[in-house]
């Protein structure tokens, strides 16, 4: 492929042009394609629509464990026999703990994660008053994940002062049988309309390495596409011991950093976030993610450790983007008491989160 055809990718990305599905598997599967000449065309997208800033997302685990759901990715999953550390819903002061320890590491948004099939009526009338209070405490930006919602719902957390609400598709409709089956993709669906019907935004994405074929990811990314989904995390299959999917298809650093770029021309203005498992999939590679994305999580994730803070926020700094935040990159490195670091090869292994990881407010009291 010669130099123009690049260009006219991010040319038509950048118009709000929709790719042929056709031309979308080209650039996920085509040995023609070029993956630095690609890199760079997803970058000039997302330069034109966010710069060169970076948004750090952290996420709480609110409640760990206790779920009905058999999703087959999930540590949490009724149907896992994963070595988790199970716990009830965190009090509120621990909550509120995470969030100003959340802002103050440079996060601009903080993301509540709480396991389960949907809320009861009392759990959202909870949910909200945790958010009130953060927002009256600090400037930053909330994220929750329920499970499903309906609109009566949705429309309390909205009055709070919910900016968004996170329910992933997290693969095809063709597909999610094979995944869960407690639940439908038509919920998942119906869940991000009633969160969009009542003005809070979406956070929905996929997660690769789950025996999906591309056109199972071609499918989640036009969806999204349709659903005007302005957040879109990325997620790279964590193999948890005791999961019913505990090894995930064997995925090169190069496939993750095109299906980043088909999801960037496909979501041009979206935030498309490299999340779960970019340590052990993207490898050497990991920084490259930084230029079709905008957008990752420091501090690990739902149940699993990822690389420390000042190595994130190295990284970051080393590629030249800045982070989104009222803290300056250089002042939260300053403070870190620790130099940046590699991952140890016993962090490049699958690590669970045990109850110090998960609840470090708790152990101070």
């Amino acid at each position: 492929m010669d130099r123009n055809f690049y260009h006219q990718l991010s040319e038509r990305s950048m118009a709000g042009e929709i790719l042929e599905e056709s031309l979308a598997r080209e650039l996920l599967v085509s040995n023609e394609i070029e993956l630095l000449s690609l890199l760079n065309a997803a970058y000039e997208v997302r330069k034109k629509f966010t710069g060169k800033e970076v948004s750090i997302h952290i996420i709480n685990n609110a409640q760990n464990g206790h779920c009905p759901e058999d999703c087959h990715y999930c540590a949490q999953a009724k149907s896992s026999q994963a070595a988790i550390d199970e716990y009830p819903l965190k009090p509120d002061a621990e909550i509120l703990a995470e969030a100003k320890r959340a802002y103050e590491s440079g996060a601009f948004r903080y993301c509540m994660v709480f396991a389960g099939r949907g809320p009861s009526q009392h759990r959202v009338d909870h949910l909200a008053k945790l958010i009130r209070a953060i927002k009256s405490q600090y400037p930053i930006q909330i994220c929750v994940s329920t499970g499903l919602l309906d609109q009566k719902k949705a429309q309390v957390l909205k009055e709070a002062g919910l900016d968004r609400l996170n329910h992933n598709l997290n693969t095809s409709q063709r597909h999610y049988p094979n995944i869960c089956t407690t639940h439908t993709y038509e919920e998942r669906l119906n869940t991000l309309r009633a969160a969009k019907n009542v003005g809070i935004e979406i956070c929905s994405g996929l997660i690769i390495g789950m025996g999906e074929t591309a056109d199972d990811i071609l499918e989640v990314a036009y969806r999204l596409r349709e659903l005007e989904a302005p957040s879109i995390p990325v997620n790279f299959l964590i193999p948890i011991p005791g999961n019913v999917l505990d090894h995930s298809a064997q995925l090169t650093p190069e496939y993750c950093l095109r299906v980043l770029c088909v999801y960037r021309f496909l979501n041009p203005k979206a935030e498309i976030r490299v999340a779960a498992g970019r340590e052990i999939h993207l490898r050497s590679m990991e920084v490259m993610a930084l230029y079709p994305a905008n957008s990752l999580f420091m501090d690990g994730y739902l149940n699993t450790k990822g690389s420390n803070q000042s190595r994130t926020l190295q990284m970051i700094k080393d590629a030249g983007f800045v982070i989104k935040s009222d803290y300056q990159l250089e002042e939260i490195l300053n403070q870190e008491a620790a130099a940046p670091a590699s991952l140890s090869l016993e962090q490049e292994r699958v690590q669970l989160k045990r109850f110090p990881d998960l609840r470090p407010q708790y152990q101070k009291q």
